[in-house]
C-alpha cells in the first residue's frame, strides 16, 4: 500500500511513529507539508498539486492538519474524496472539531453534557455573561486554541474584560465557560480510533496552573475508561465526525463533561504513559478502509 502522511512537521514525534508504524508492515509511506497542496480541477488532469506540480495519488492518506491551516486542509481533505482516496478525516469533521462552539453546540444538541459555556461577540456581551456566570474564576477561550495556547482564567470582572479585549483583536469572538473547581486539575484524554477507545490517560495540571495540558507540565497516568466513559468518548468522536480523535473529559460533580473533540491528537504523551502502540493502530485503521473501497 501507498500511504501517504500529511503532516507540517516531519520530524514532529506523531508523524515520525507513523511513518515507523506503517514502514514495519511494509507500506510505502511517504511525509507531504500541506502547507505547499493546492487541489486542482481539469477533468481527467484532476489533482492535488505540490509546489504547482501533481502528487502521486496514494492508496490512503493520514492527514495531521496544522492548526492554523484548518482552511486549507479541509480543501485538501475535499481533494482527496474528489480522487478516491480514503482518509482518517473528513473536511465536516475536521472543521467542526477545530471551532471549539461550533463543537460543543452539536454536542449539546445531541444530548452530550459540555460545561456551561457563552459565545460573546463584544465586550458588552463579555461583561453581562461574566456577571451572570459567577462566582469567578471564569475560563477564557479563542474559538481555535490549541496546547492550551488561546486558554486564559480570569480571577476578576477586571481580569475578564482585559483578557477578553485582548482575545476579541485577535478573533471577533470569545468564548467564557465554567471553571469546574471541583476537577483539582485533572481531566481524561481518550484516544479514539475508529469504533474504539484504544488508551485513555488522566492528565494534572502542575503547580499553579489549570490547563492539565503536558506541554505546560501536566503530569499524566494511565486510566482504565468505566463502560460509560468509554461509550461517551467513541460517541462524542461519532457525532462530530473524526475517526482518530482525542476526547478530553473533565470529572465534575454532575458526571463527565465533554471538552473537546480534538482532530489532530498528539502520540508522544499517550503513547509513552500507556505504552500502547497507538501509530500502529491508526496504520491499520487505514489501511482497513483502504481495503473496503
Amino acid at each position: 500500500m501507498k500511504v501517504t502522511i500529511f503532516s507540517r512537521g516531519p520530524g514532529l514525534y506523531s508523524t515520525q511513529r507513523l511513518v515507523e508504524a506503517s514502514q514495519e508492515r511494509g507500506h510505502e509511506t511517504n511525509v507531504t507539508d500541506h502547507g505547499y497542496c493546492s487541489p486542482s480541477l481539469y477533468g481527467e488532469k484532476t489533482s492535488l498539486l505540490y509546489e504547482g506540480k501533481p502528487l502521486p495519488v496514494p492508496d490512503v492518506a493520514i492527514p495531521r492538519i496544522g492548526a492554523n491551516i484548518t482552511g486549507r486542509g479541509a480543501a485538501i481533505i475535499r481533494q482527496l474524496d474528489v480522487l478516491k482516496v480514503p482518509t482518517t478525516i473528513s473536511a465536516e469533521g475536521l472543521l467542526l472539531a477545530r471551532d471549539k462552539m461550533a463543537c460543543l453546540q452539536v454536542l449539546a444538541g445531541n444530548g452530550v453534557q459540555v460545561p456551561r459555556t457563552v459565545l460573546c461577540f463584544t465586550l458588552q456581551e463579555v461583561r453581562k455573561a461574566g456577571a451572570a456566570m459567577k462566582p469567578f474564576p471564569i475560563v477564557v477561550k479563542l474559538l481555535e486554541s490549541t496546547h492550551g495556547v488561546g486558554v486564559a482564567l480570569a480571577h476578576t470582572a477586571y481580569q475578564l474584560e482585559r483578557i477578553a479585549e485582548g482575545f476579541l483583536r485577535i478573533q471577533d469572538r470569545v468564548i467564557l465557560q465554567e471553571f469546574v473547581a471541583e476537577s483539582d486539575g485533572r481531566d481524561i484524554r481518550a484516544f479514539v480510533v475508529g469504533n474504539r477507545v484504544v488508551a485513555a490517560m488522566e492528565r494534572k495540571a502542575g503547580p499553579d496552573e489549570f490547563r492539565a495540558n503536558m506541554h505546560r507540565g501536566a503530569t499524566a497516568r494511565p486510566v482504565t475508561l468505566s463502560a460509560e466513559d468509554n461509550e461517551l468518548a467513541v460517541r462524542a468522536a461519532k457525532i462530530v465526525g473524526v475517526e482518530v480523535a482525542g476526547v478530553d473529559l473533565i470529572p465534575s460533580d454532575r458526571g463527565p463533561l465533554l471538552m473537546e473533540v480534538n482532530a489532530s491528537p498528539g502520540l508522544e504523551g499517550i503513547e509513552n504513559t500507556t505504552g500502547i502502540d497507538i501509530a500502529g493502530t491508526i496504520i491499520d485503521y487505514a489501511i482497513a478502509k483502504a481495503f473496503k473501497l
